[in-house]
């Protein structure tokens, strides 16, 4: 309601600078064609005449008929208006003024739209401008609306498939009786109060997400037991940057999900992470054998999504490579990162 009531505001101010602006150019061209020394009343009643006329074109015909693709009528109701402000002005106002002159003698339609026609197109060539500007605003902020129901979509379908995982981890523990059951209830815990209330905001603070990443890898490890090599290094972090949440352990839960499926003893994992200037770079590598079943991996629902939120987030700011070589899986991502 505040801001309708600001941008009608606006308008007025607008309109009321513009008519200022036009009525001192309009009248002076007038003092100058009759030698005159000061702005005449009859000089206030012709611009009136053309700017009701303008007025009548910007607030009904536009809206009502051009704005709705009237467009037949809306050419036709116009003529009849420059018609109607001709006559106004030849008939009524030219005898009110000047009855034994100009009101006497009608100088052809041509010379009466060349008094009008260029005050009324001003008029409402500025009026449309306005209206355009004021769309394209509308336009952007719509853009922007959708753009953050799309990242806060694609966010939430990576939630719930990290929690049934861990969840399902978790109940297969606590049958067996466990001793690592309440680790993995505190890992769990501390990665989902980070996911539900500390990462709601497009970008966070660069340390809460990769203490985040951290985290993340201690609670996934414990589900691979002894038979891995698991190791995490974050280099170089420096503080005041800013960076889009749950990015980076869409590509670890993919290395662990691939590694649990694996049917080799000998799992390697290994996530870097090191900034250098505003360049933050993400690698993550995993080794596989032939028997995992691989082809998921590389355009799975958790991978589509990151690509489409860093398109979002990132566009132009960033690279992603994801290759398979060798027995390894390799996924390695630079952003270029934002101060606070």
């Amino acid at each position: 309601m505040k801001q309708s009531s600001r941008n009608i505001l606006y308008e007025v101010l607008f309109q009321i600078i513009l008519l200022g602006t036009v009525f001192i150019f309009y009248a002076f061209n007038r003092v100058e064609a009759s030698i005159e020394t000061q702005i005449e009343a009859y000089e206030v009643a012709f611009f009136l005449n053309c700017a009701f006329a303008a007025f009548v074109i910007n607030y009904f015909l536009l809206p009502k008929f051009l704005y709705r693709k009237k467009h037949g009528l809306f050419i036709l109701l116009v003529i009849l208006l420059i018609a109607f402000t001709m006559l106004m002005e030849e008939l009524i106002l030219e005898k009110i003024y000047f009855p034994t002159t100009r009101g006497a003698n009608f100088p052809g339609i041509f010379y009466n739209l060349l008094n009008v026609m260029p005050t009324i197109i001003i008029l409402v060539g500025f009026k449309f401008g306005w209206d355009a500007l004021k769309k394209q605003r509308e336009v952007e902020k719509l853009k922007s609306a959708i753009k953050d129901s799309e990242l806060q979509f694609l966010k939430s379908q990576i939630n719930p498939h990290f929690l049934f995982n861990n969840l399902n981890n978790l109940y297969s523990y606590a049958l067996e009786r466990s001793d690592k059951t309440p680790k993995i209830i505190l890992e769990l815990s501390a990665v989902l109060r980070y996911m539900l209330y500390e990462c709601q905001a497009k970008f966070v603070p660069l340390k809460k997400e990769i203490d985040h990443v951290e985290n993340f890898v201690n609670l996934s490890k414990l589900q691979l037991e002894e038979r891995s090599k698991i190791t995490f290094k974050a280099e170089n972090l420096e503080s005041g940057y800013m960076v889009a949440p749950l990015i980076f352990p869409v590509f670890v839960e993919n290395a662990f999900k691939h590694s649990l499926s694996s049917v080799s003893e000998n799992i390697e994992i290994s996530i870097d992470i090191f900034q250098k200037g505003d360049q933050l770079n993400f690698k993550c590598a995993n080794s596989y054998s032939l028997e995992t079943n691989t082809k998921d991996l590389a355009g799975g629902i958790g991978l589509e999504n990151v690509r489409k939120r860093l398109e979002l987030l990132y566009p132009k700011k960033h690279t992603l490579t994801i290759e398979k070589n060798k027995g390894e899986f390799i996924v390695f991502l630079a952003l270029n990162l934002h101060r606070e």
